[in-house]
């Protein structure tokens, strides 16, 4: 027996979205249709505007309502620092600490050949323009993932920025707060190691 029709382009629609499997797209699909119409509604709504309202700042490649962004006209925030990150959303993860107040760069990924992915389609090229025309950014920050790729960007990314006298970082990896010694891995353990701090 078929799902009928709606349900069916429902499933499919739900499977679309990453991390989610037939199962997971069937038990949405179904709780879509038990909504009332005023949350489908709010629901169709609410994506529609993600789609039409939704852009990325000339800048930093942020998603925001306006060009440029909220973050990028704060005149109050730390002119000489700027923190490159994969993602968006990896901005919203960075505000929520209240400790970082300068600025942003947004990647759009990383490097990985085995995807594709090559410096072409990243917001490297915006990046450099940026640091070139901006004398005020002192150092750049690489807040990329601790994964193959994401080393392999922040490397790349080093070796283009150095040259011009701009100090480079990179986000400090190694046990998290309330982690035991014996459960880490050898790389979480040899960069907690190489990134240690006096106290």
């Amino acid at each position: 027996m078929q799902y009928p029709e709606p349900v069916a382009k429902l499933i499919d629609s739900f499977m679309r979205l990453p991390g989610i499997g037939h199962k997971t797209a069937i038990r949405l699909a179904y709780f879509v249709v038990d909504m009332n119409a005023d949350d489908v509604s709010k629901f169709s709504s609410a994506l529609k505007e993600t789609k039409d309202k939704l852009r990325y700042c000339s800048i930093c490649g942020n998603l925001t309502e306006e060009d440029p962004c909220v973050i990028c006209k704060d005149k109050s925030r730390d002119q000489n620092i700027v923190l490159v990150v994969e993602q968006p959303k990896d901005i919203m993860v960075m505000e929520k600490m209240k400790s970082y107040h300068g600025l942003y760069h947004v990647l759009g990924g990383v490097l990985s050949p085995i995807e594709g992915t090559g410096p072409e389609d990243l917001n490297i090229k915006s990046l450099i323009k940026r640091l070139q025309t901006n004398s005020n950014i002192k150092e750049v920050i690489i807040a990329t993932n601790a994964t193959p790729e994401g080393e392999a960007t922040a490397m790349y990314l080093s070796r283009l920025i150095k040259p011009a006298g701009i100090k480079v970082t990179r986000l400090a990896h190694g046990l998290s707060v309330g982690s035991d010694i014996e459960y880490a891995d050898e790389m979480t353990l040899s960069r907690a190691v190489s990134g240690r701090t006096e106290i």
